[in-house]
Order: C-alpha cells, then sequence, then structure tokens
C-alpha cells in the first residue's frame, strides 16, 4: 500500500518553509486550570490574513516496505475497541466476529487507517493483563491484514509486550496513550520493531488522570510535555512519530476545547499531528449534558470537532464515526486547497489590522 496522494520528502522529512510558529500569530492558548476563554483580538488580524495554516508533509517507511504518507490530505483513522468496558461503544464489538465486521465496514466507509484496542482508558478504567490484551486483538489483526491487506493497522496499548505481539501479527503502527512512559520497555521495544510510533500526552493514568488538570498554560505545557516525549523517544532510537495533544485526558472540557483551538501551536514539534475529539465528553460544552449514548448525542460536535481539526492543519483525525466525520474532513480539505483559502485578497480591509478586527467584532448584525 502506498498512499501516493500524500507524498512529499524522504522519510521523517518535513516541508517547514519559514511559517512563524511563535505565539504572536497563532495565538497563546493561555488556560490554566480552570480558566475559559481568550481575547481573541489578540490575533485575530493575523489570522484572517494569512488564512488556514500550513501543514508540513512527512513520508514514513512501515514494516511491510509500504508508505505512510502524511500532509496531502486529512487521513482518518477509525476506532476498533475489542473492549466489553470503552467509554463509548464498550462491548458492542468484543466478539472476534463483531470486531471484523466493524473494521471492515470502517473501511468501506473511507477509513485510511484502524487503531485497534484491546484495553479501555476511560477515566477511571483499571489496567488490563497484556496476555488478555494480546486474546482481544491478535486475532483480530490477523485476519484484518488478510482482509484489508493495504490498511495499515495501529496497535492501541501501554504495553510493551502487547506492542510486539501485535507488530508480529500484522500490525504497523504503535500507539500508545502514555507517550511510551507507562512501560519502561515500551520505547526500546517500539525501537526495535522498527515500527513508528504516535506518543498521546497524559498526565498520571487512567484512574487519576481527572486529578492532574492543573497547567500554567493548557498550550504551553502540553507542548513542552509532548516534546519532551518525543524527545526521549528519538533517543531510545525510534525514527518515526506522531503525537497526539490527548484531548479529555487530564484535561478538563475548557483545556480541551484550548487545545483544539491551539492546533497549529503544535507544528512546533516537527511531526505529524493526530487529533482524537470524537464522543469525548469535552464536547458537552456545545451539546449539553444531554441524557443517551454518545454516539447519538455527540455526532454533530464530534464532525464539527474532526473538520476544525482538519482545517486547522492536524495530518490524522481518529473517529468512531467514519463515513460522517469523512465527509467533513473532505470538505475541510477542499476549503484549505481552494485558491482563495490563503489569500488576504478576498479579506475586508477591516480586518487586516488588531484594530479593524476589533471594530468589526463590536459591529451590530445585520443578519
Amino acid at each position: 500500500m502506498t498512499n501516493t496522494s500524500s507524498i512529499s520528502g524522504g522519510p521523517g522529512s518535513a516541508s517547514l518553509g519559514s511559517e512563524r510558529l511563535g505565539s504572536e500569530n497563532l495565538g497563546s492558548g493561555n488556560l490554566g486550570s480552570g480558566a475559559t476563554g481568550r481575547d481573541p483580538g489578540n490575533d485575530a488580524g493575523a489570522l484572517h490574513t494569512t488564512g488556514f495554516p500550513p501543514r508540513a508533509r512527512f513520508s514514513f517507511a512501515l514494516r511491510n516496505g509500504d508508505t505512510l504518507d502524511l500532509g496531502a490530505r486529512t487521513l482518518i483513522m477509525g476506532i476498533v475497541n475489542v473492549t466489553p468496558d470503552s467509554f463509548s461503544d464498550g462491548g458492542q464489538h468484543a466478539s472476534p466476529a463483531a470486531a471484523l465486521a466493524h473494521a471492515t465496514r470502517l473501511v468501506a466507509e473511507g477509513a485510511d487507517l484502524l487503531d485497534i484496542g484491546g484495553e479501555s482508558t476511560r477515566p477511571g478504567a483499571a489496567e488490563i493483563p497484556a496476555a488478555e490484551q494480546v486474546r482481544r486483538v491478535v486475532p483480530l489483526i490477523r485476519d484484518l491484514v488478510a482482509r484489508c491487506p493495504a490498511t495499515p493497522l495501529s496497535i492501541d496499548t501501554r504495553s510493551a509486550d502487547v506492542a510486539r505481539a501485535a507488530v508480529e501479527a500484522g500490525a504497523a503502527i504503535v500507539n500508545d496513550v502514555s507517550g511510551l512512559v507507562h512501560d519502561p520497555a515500551m520505547a526500546a521495544t517500539v525501537a526495535d520493531l522498527r515500527v513508528p510510533a504516535i506518543l498521546m500526552h497524559m498526565r498520571g493514568t487512567p484512574t487519576d488522570m481527572r486529578e492532574r488538570v492543573d497547567y500554567d498554560d493548557v498550550v504551553a505545557d502540553v507542548v513542552r510535555e509532548l516534546g519532551q516525549h518525543l524527545d526521549a523517544a528519538r533517543a531510545a532510537g525510534i525514527e518515526h512519530l506522531i503525537a497526539d495533544p490527548g484531548l479529555g485526558f487530564a484535561k478538563t472540557s475548557d483545556q480541551s476545547a484550548a487545545l483544539l483551538a491551539a492546533t497549529p501551536r503544535f507544528r512546533a514539534l516537527q511531526v505529524p499531528l493526530l487529533v482524537g475529539p470524537s464522543r469525548k465528553s469535552f464536547l458537552a460544552l456545545a451539546t449539553g449534558e444531554r441524557e443517551g449514548d454518545p454516539a447519538t448525542t455527540r455526532l454533530a460536535a464530534t464532525i464539527a470537532a474532526s473538520a476544525l481539526a482538519a482545517a486547522l492543519g492536524a495530518h490524522i483525525l481518529r473517529v468512531h464515526d467514519v463515513q460522517a466525520c469523512g465527509d467533513a474532513i473532505r470538505l475541510a480539505d477542499i476549503v484549505r486547497q481552494s485558491p482563495g483559502s490563503t489569500s488576504a485578497a478576498s479579506i475586508p480591509p477591516e480586518w487586516t489590522s488588531r484594530d479593524g478586527a476589533a471594530r468589526m467584532a463590536r459591529r451590530p448584525s445585520t443578519a
């Protein structure tokens, strides 16, 4: 499998150009613990005159000789939870037959990658022994390698033993919500397996992460802490890395929203960015605490968050609802790539200065 629609440069290379990464044009996303909001006047002019932020391109060699190319368009990662207790779809795909049917349906709906997990990391979840995770995920991985050979598979685990078993069964990527720190053997194992790794930001574990939400500046702190994990992964010998800000993991709802808004800030890490807003509790900022299944009550907000992340430069969106989110993500890409998307020519001159933006914002609506 070669994703020729997203090819650029050599392995791990990024075409960063001369784009500015500082807070002066992307906003500081200043949200400490419990803080809300930010002053749009601080960066409104810069955001409107630069259009959508550029997205660097990367090319990763996979273990089977295929190439994963990132950046030309937003890739969609479908979620396959082979668990009885995941926060949104726990138990729905726990049997081998149900998991295989669900995974192949996601591929048919347009998933570019599949993320397979045998352990729930919802708030409060207990750790699952590696042997049980292997029992849950390895048969599915083997079946999918045979049924969907062109679709790279990611193993969602914090365990080095599970990562090794999954990769040996055919998984191409390791996705660790702990940023490779939960299992002391994980970084060395991934390096030995020579596969790309997704490092998510999380403080603590699922059992205590809700108590670890004190940040001086949530965006700056998450970028810095992710950068430290990436440096450690490189030092361990891992060549291809992807970052995930970890929406909902050791973050309040307001902090998750701030991180989504600050998606362009993560370009400073100089690796591809994965964002996972799907069905997360922070979406209740928009939906309210509605009764019912999050698969239904948070679907529209998930679609909107996915489109926003794609428009703001995320490389991969990890979602449950591939078809619905895929339509929105593709539209975001079309708009990003349209001739006027980065041109200031069609922007009212009032928006080209900070003072002008503030005046426009105060005008009464005529709609």
